[in-house]
């Protein structure tokens, strides 16, 4: 596998040594190698979204600070960005079959069809749009 891009809960994972499926660690060891594991712009705005108090559910706490952490994500060996681009913004809101409307999901899934990478995820929703064969993806 050549090059694949990151879920945001994978780049969580990754970054905080979490477990992860080894199919998911080869995936992303091995694009490191080749072209590269690419983490979405679209995962910054995520992860500063799960920063912020919500209602009831606690914010996700980076150290030392989002900012900071989210910098030390991009500036990773083996790790580079995919911009959001105005294709992929079109591809997000145009996007076939029944998928959700989380955005942030769709801009990861617009990336990856344009592209041409499958999506490192265990989102439940992406793997079942990949199952119906709209888009590529390891779980991890």
């Amino acid at each position: 596998m050549s090059a694949v891009l990151l879920d945001t809960c994978a780049v969580i994972w990754l970054a905080q040594g979490e477990a992860m499926s080894e199919a998911g660690r080869e995936a992303i060891r091995a694009a490191a190698m080749g072209d590269g594991a690419y983490v979405s712009a679209a995962t910054a705005w995520e992860i500063g979204q799960l920063c912020r108090p919500r209602g009831q559910r606690a914010p996700l706490v980076l150290l030392p600070d989002p900012e900071t952490w989210m910098a030390r994500v991009f500036a990773a060996p083996g790790l580079r960005e995919a911009p959001l681009t105005r294709e992929i913004m079109w591809r997000a809101s145009a996007l076939p079959g029944a998928f959700h409307a989380d955005p942030a999901d769709r801009f990861i899934v617009a990336t990856a069809q344009t592209m041409g990478v499958p999506v490192v995820t265990r989102d439940r929703a992406i793997l079942a749009y990949a199952a119906e064969g709209f888009v590529r993806a390891v779980g991890c």
